[in-house]
């Protein structure tokens, strides 16, 4: 008699293109913080540890493009050819990327011990991503609606790819020049054109399926002014013209706010998922603003604000959507109800205390400390929220279908 042999873990792990990228992005949430969460630890005690560059680049570069780009690779992988009526990719197109991505990694990580590692780990991470950026080439040039949004994401993900190889610049000279572009290009050209493009399809669209009576507002040109004003922000840094960016920062903020209160947010709350949403959505609005006073009164000579206005956006808007998103994807793609348990819904607000945390270093004494607070709390959401979520992608859909 014949058995069905269960799929092994590693198979369930791959048959998705979601699967592999999100259990990567989700380890990545804790393996970045954690030596970081250490330095933090070491700096209130007056001490530090040896780093390859100086510790705030290495902290940026690493959450940058060791974190969120694993879990735009798996969301972009999943729904781009969706969006584009392609049928989903077999897993021989992303099976490569993901397995020469955790290669790379691996050796950035043992480069701790052994430095000469570092190099080809750096080169093994861009070939990855370069295979991602060629995997989905055919599906953003189908004609169709979709490309709307898969034109612009795709070319962040390109300009994600261009930052990097100033990481591997960085890592072959040490240049801080290098680190200055690699984290404006990763910022404001490649993640945040992203995560815009992806709200303003998404959210409008899982709201009108949740939400009676909803009325979706996603018009173009505001896709297009907040993408054009995410580059040329970051060109305006690189130009030595920061005092400048609240030209484009506060009409950012108002278009923001704008499609905040056109999307209902206050509506969806009555939904646990879709509020995580647009609540992560909602902190894009704040951090432009913020980034637009800054600005202002830079150029009227007075420094304000620190690093608070980056950390409302990567922590506030980034964070908080990567969690809903992925949560999201993740119950939908397991057969799962597509309903935030309540861990998951405190962990979205755990995020932001820590996002408070983070600010209260910025702008009240007694930063080292508010500092070992912000990453002890990061950490522990993460591992939270790895516990609750990593096991799903090494089993079979509750429904027994595909994916």
């Amino acid at each position: 008699m014949n058995e069905t042999r269960a799929p092994s873990r590693r198979a369930m792990l791959l048959v998705a293109p979601h699967r592999g990228m999100f259990f990567l992005g989700m380890l990545q949430c804790v393996l970045v913080m954690l030596p970081w969460w250490v330095e933090m630890i070491l700096r209130a005690a007056g001490q530090g540890l040896a780093w390859p560059w100086p510790a705030p680049w290495w902290h940026a570069v690493m959450l940058l493009y060791g974190v969120f780009p694993f879990f735009v690779f798996g969301f972009l992988l999943t729904a781009m050819p969706r969006w584009q009526s392609h049928g989903d990719l077999a897993p021989s197109r992303y099976v490569w990327c993901w397995a020469v991505l955790v290669a790379g990694w691996g050796l950035i990580y043992a480069a701790f011990l052994w430095p000469l590692l570092r190099i080809p780990g750096v080169v093994l991470v861009g070939a990855g991503w370069a295979g991602v950026c060629a995997v989905l080439f055919p599906v953003m040039r189908r004609p169709g609606r979709g490309r709307l949004h898969a034109v612009p994401v795709w070319a962040a993900l390109c300009a994600g790819l261009a930052g990097w190889s100033c990481v591997l610049m960085l890592a072959l000279g040490g240049d801080g020049r290098w680190a200055a572009w690699a984290i404006d290009l990763g910022l404001w050209a490649c993640l945040l054109p992203i995560f815009l493009s992806v709200c303003h399809r998404m959210v409008p669209f899982f709201s009108s399926s949740v939400l009676p009576d909803y009325t979706m507002v996603r018009p173009a040109w505001a896709l297009w002014v907040l993408v054009a004003g995410s580059v040329l922000h970051g060109a305006l840094n690189r130009l030595g013209l920061a005092e400048l960016t609240w030209l484009v920062d506060l009409p950012m903020a108002a278009v923001g706010g704008w499609l905040t209160v056109s999307w209902q947010l206050r509506r969806s709350f009555a939904v646990r998922l879709l509020a995580m949403l647009h609540v992560g959505f909602a902190w894009f609005g704040v951090a432009m603003a913020l980034f637009g006073v800054q600005s202002l009164l830079a150029f009227f000579g007075v420094s304000a604000l620190g690093l608070a206005p980056l950390h409302v956006l990567v922590i506030g808007m980034f964070t908080v959507l990567a969690l809903g998103m992925v949560s999201r994807v993740t119950l939908g793609h397991s057969g799962a109800a597509l309903k935030a348990d309540g861990l998951t819904w405190a962990l979205s607000w755990a995020v932001q205390g820590v996002l408070l945390l983070r600010v209260a270093a910025e702008l009240l004494p007694g930063a080292p400390l508010w500092l070992v607070f912000a990453a002890t709390g990061w950490l522990c959401v993460f591992v939270l929220w790895t516990l609750r979520y990593l096991p799903v992608y090494l089993r079979p859909r509750v429904d027994g279908r595909d994916g």
